[in-house]
């Protein structure tokens, strides 16, 4: 696992050399259809055996924790009970320092990075409380001419009581596998402003230039235009608490930033991978646009969860487990593999 600019480094004290671990193994557990692929266990180590066995894929998007410092749970409404809403374990954001948290994803997001099509590429969703030091850490991985773009995700929440502006988006971090290489990329386009369409209709634009090539006026053409090339602020609301779509697992991120995501860096039939899958939002959107996917996440809830969404959707992922080097083969399936995956 090399660094492609070990000349530019986040450094801070103690921290340790990217070495391989001992690979696992992954076992199946149920599921049919292996276009879509959940894997319950460590992402470090599921990375590491998919990348022993040749897979590649033009996205790799990484939504891991925030540094929140807090457990997060997951909320489920259960009809018929006293109390419809119970409440579980989803994931741990506590970390010793964030010099622990940055040391957890340097390591995956270099995992990632051998994982990816040359003209593939990784988006990293972050917050701006360390959106800085992660695309240090990316330009570490990738080589600062990686760099595609920063995307912000402008939304609207509840309001906050705070003596500051309310935060209201956060960051993507978009860096391409390989800088030589063309990378996957479909353009798409924002409906044209008002003012725009009152003064040029819906007709493509034509600059009209004089002899040395300076801009004199703007023509307009027979040929209809699409609209406004996507900009890099994206305004896409959150998953509201009456959406259909929502699930109760926290930190959900609405289908309709990742069919973005998805539809403008992937061709149909191309592999995109989530390391920190949660409620499964990639892996419904990929089976939406005909995309195969793989989504890892250590929580067994979240993968029920993705199930049944996929359920919906009619498809029976494959389901695999990871097996770590130490840890014994079972003689037989045991009940807490599938008795509390059902029971969510």
């Amino acid at each position: 696992m090399r660094l492609s600019n070990p000349g530019v480094r986040l450094v801070w004290p103690g921290r340790s050399t990217l070495n391989r671990a001992p690979l696992g193994e992954l076992r199946q557990r149920r599921g049919s259809d292996g276009r879509v692929r959940l894997i319950h266990g460590d992402n470090a180590g599921a990375l590491r055996v998919l990348a022993q066995s040749g897979v590649k894929v033009a996205l790799a998007y990484l939504d891991p924790p925030f540094f929140t410092g807090r457990e997060h749970t997951l909320v489920e409404r259960r009809e018929g009970r006293t109390d419809p809403r119970t409440r579980a374990h989803a994931f741990d954001d506590r970390w010793e320092s964030l010099e622990a948290y940055l040391e957890s994803l340097v390591e995956r997001l270099a995992l990632t990075r051998d994982l990816l099509l040359p003209e593939g590429c990784l988006v990293l969703h972050v917050d701006p409380r360390t959106s800085h030091y992660l695309k240090v850490l990316c330009d570490e991985v990738f080589g600062g001419a990686s760099f595609a773009s920063e995307i912000v995700w402008r939304y609207r929440r509840w309001p906050a009581k705070t003596r500051n502006f309310q935060r209201v988006h956060d960051v993507l971090l978009r860096y391409v596998r390989d800088p030589g290489a063309v990378p996957r990329f479909r353009q798409l386009y924002e409906p044209l402003a008002a003012s725009t369409l009152a003064t040029w209709g819906d007709r493509k634009q034509r600059a009209v230039v004089d002899a040395s090539g300076r801009r004199l006026r703007s023509s307009s053409t027979a040929e209809a235009t699409p609209g406004t090339p996507l900009g890099d602020v994206w305004d896409i609301g959150i998953v509201a608490p009456v959406a259909k779509e929502r699930t109760g697992y926290p930190t959900q991120k609405p289908e309709a930033l990742l069919e973005r995501l998805i539809t403008s860096c992937t061709d149909p039939g191309d592999l995109v991978l989530d390391p920190y899958h949660g409620s499964g939002t990639t892996s419904a959107v990929c089976a939406r646009l005909g995309r195969r996917v793989i989504g890892v996440d250590a929580n067994r809830r979240a993968i029920t969860i993705a199930r049944r969404r996929l359920a919906a959707l009619d498809v029976d992922p494959l389901e695999e487990r990871l097996i770590e080097p130490d840890e014994a083969a079972p003689s037989a399936t045991t009940h807490d593999e599938i008795g509390l995956s059902e029971a969510g």
